[in-house]
């Protein structure tokens, strides 16, 4: 049965923009699961995509350009398909109409475009808004978190440390460590990683920057700033690529602006939205890949006072990465849409 129901239903043109790749084929199964009422459905990739056939509902589509897809005026056109792709075409749609909800990192930091995570900010949105950016993989499964831990106690500075999923880079990264496990050296043009990730750890996510930090660490600093609405807090991070199939560890350590009580902590976590506390040391029950693989949830353990500084706590927060680190919030960004009436049909109707 789907999470959400749709009292009211308007029936939306959706197109999935970059269908045909780990993402993609993901957010096509989240729409299915979760019974968000498309009427017509518009696979969409890149030229050498176009003619494959994916499957929908039971049923086969036909991929299309991105040119075609735009002459259709999809109500909503969910995106992942990288910033390029992104930059060019998301304002393409957007002049038809269509709602874009992109999973690249292009819009995220335009003070232009609101930057979401539904169980944080959704309250954000409106009809107005015809490109939304979905947030990092790493940055959503933190922010849901912590929000409710920052409104309760203020957090004044995160320490954070990543293991990340090889998935999080895309199809090549998969091939490049399939390749290695069955004991195969890639060729260089099959590597996603300077170095095999196979029985290592890479401490290198995305490029590195002048500040010596990667881009992907950096979008822990300026994301998380943006989504929880403050400039103040201090935020540092290091992110880790780990032979992982599927999930996103992370290691959080918190200091907070005011004192908590650690069993208060606990309870906010568990009453807040998307999160499940696995937290019983006793039968040695806490968050891992395995548990998170296939689920929607942002699951929270390890949950324990940091007796260095004051006011201090650590967390390990894992989440599946193809899914609420990404199709799963995109998705759950085009239901609030729907369900408050801020797109396509539903929006002219209110208007």
């Amino acid at each position: 049965m789907p999470d959400t129901e749709y009292p009211n239903v308007y029936t939306m043109k959706v197109a999935v923009v970059g269908v045909t790749g780990l993402v993609g084929t993901v957010m096509c199964k989240v729409l299915e699961e979760q019974g968000f009422p498309v009427s017509e459905f518009i696979p969409v990739a890149s030229e050498r995509s176009v003619g494959k056939t994916v499957q929908f509902k039971g049923k086969d589509h036909t991929v299309i350009s991105m040119a075609d897809a735009i002459a259709a005026r999809p109500d909503i056109a969910i995106f992942s398909a990288g910033g390029k792709t992104s930059l060019k075409f998301a304002p393409q749609f957007a002049a038809v109409g269509t709602t874009v909800i992109d999973n690249s990192s292009a819009w995220r930091m335009d003070p232009t475009k609101k930057l979401v995570v539904p169980e944080v900010n959704a309250n954000v949105l409106s009809a107005e808004d015809k490109i939304i950016a979905n947030p990092n993989c790493s940055t959503i499964q933190m922010v849901v978190a912590l929000a409710p831990l920052h409104e309760a106690f203020g957090i004044k500075r995160l320490v954070i440390s990543t293991y990340q999923s090889f998935t999080g880079t895309g199809m090549q990264a998969v091939k490049q460590y399939n390749l290695e496990r069955k004991g195969f050296e890639p060729q260089a043009e099959e590597m996603a990683y300077h170095y095999p990730i196979f029985e290592n750890c890479l401490p290198h996510c995305d490029i590195f920057l002048e500040n010596d930090y990667t881009k992907e660490e950096m979008k822990l600093v300026h994301e998380t700033r943006k989504i929880l609405g403050t400039d103040k807090m201090g935020i540092t991070a290091t992110a880790v690529r780990v032979p992982v199939n599927g999930g996103h560890s992370e290691s959080v350590n918190v200091e907070f602006e005011r004192p908590f009580d650690i069993e208060k902590v606990k309870q906010i976590l568990r009453d807040a939205e998307g999160i499940a506390v696995l937290d019983d040391l006793e039968n040695n029950k806490y968050p891992m890949p395995l548990y998170a693989k296939d689920k929607d949830e942002v699951f929270v353990g390890r949950i324990r006072r940091d007796a260095s500084i004051e006011n201090g706590l650590n967390l390990w927060i894992v989440a599946d990465n193809l899914r609420k680190g990404a199709a799963t919030n995109a998705v759950q960004i085009a239901q609030y849409l729907l369900q408050h009436k801020l797109v396509g049909e539903a929006a002219m109707a209110t208007a």
